[in-house]
């Protein structure tokens, strides 16, 4: 069983860092006093987010991360290992999704995002994994989606299909690393207040959409944000391979 860390600042790496869900997730982590590594493809938004959150570079950095190439993965630790140390969090976020009818679905695309989305999500865990294992405790936090518990297509199959298998990789990885100190769990969060859901439900159907969420509005992705923090804290020892829905009560179990 892994030892809980002494009371020392905390590292988290965050994937897909810089915009949207991400985004959310880091500025609450770095406001609960971890150090963030925001990384993502779009070095732009994370350089400004980056000088956002600490214009000095202390506690607040980039790097520059292609989830598809596994290798990115030890690339960005060794650089977290190199300047700190080492890291306690991974946040898996980064994704993709092209909305399109499950017939019109590409086998080239349909693997894309597999890799993107899937793949990414095991090569985070497994390079971290490994990482967190050596050193007896770790948190690791996979983006999943509701698509991915209900079959819905209206983000495209080949997403439902990715985050379905983000679900299982995180119980598979959750068993294989509960004795070493090491957590992992997932997010399901349902529509959320965000460009993408506008993109997808047009302004004239959207109070009939709402209607069909039990609590009748779309959630915010702060909701997500500090379900994220909560999970990377050391008060979650106790919790690993659950997913955690955030969807206004669409999907309950």
């Amino acid at each position: 069983m892994g030892a809980p860390l002494p009371d020392v600042i905390q590292t988290a790496v965050i994937t897909g860092g810089a915009n949207g869900f991400g985004a959310c997730a880091t500025r609450a982590l770095h406001a609960a006093g971890f150090r963030v590594v925001i990384t993502d493809i779009d070095q732009e938004a994370a350089g400004a987010l980056a000088s956002e959150l600490d214009l000095a570079g202390d506690t607040a950095v980039t790097a520059t991360l292609d989830v598809s190439k596994p290798e990115d993965f030890q690339t960005v630790l060794d650089k977290v290992v190199d300047r700190w140390g080492g890291a306690e969090v991974l946040v898996n976020n980064a994704a993709l999704t092209q909305a399109m009818p499950v017939l019109d679905i590409d086998p080239a695309e349909f693997n894309r995002i597999m890799a993107i989305n899937a793949g990414g999500c095991f090569a985070g865990c497994q390079t971290f994994g490994r990482h967190f294992k050596a050193r007896g405790y770790g948190r690791i936090v996979n983006m999943a989606s509701l698509a991915g518990q209900n079959g819905g297509t209206a983000t495209g199959a080949h997403y439902a299909a990715s985050k379905g298998a983000i679900l299982t990789l995180t119980k598979v990885f959750a068993r294989d690393l509960a004795a070493f100190g090491v957590t992992v769990n997932a997010i399901s969060p349902g529509p959320m207040d965000t460009p993408m859901v506008h993109g997808i439900v047009p302004e004239d159907k959207m109070d009939g959409f709402l209607k069909n969420i039990p609590v009748g509005q779309l959630g915010a992705p702060e909701f997500v944000a500090r379900m994220v923090t909560m999970l990377c804290g050391r008060d979650a020892a106790f919790v690993t391979g659950a997913c955690w829905d955030v969807n206004g009560g669409l999907f309950m179990r």
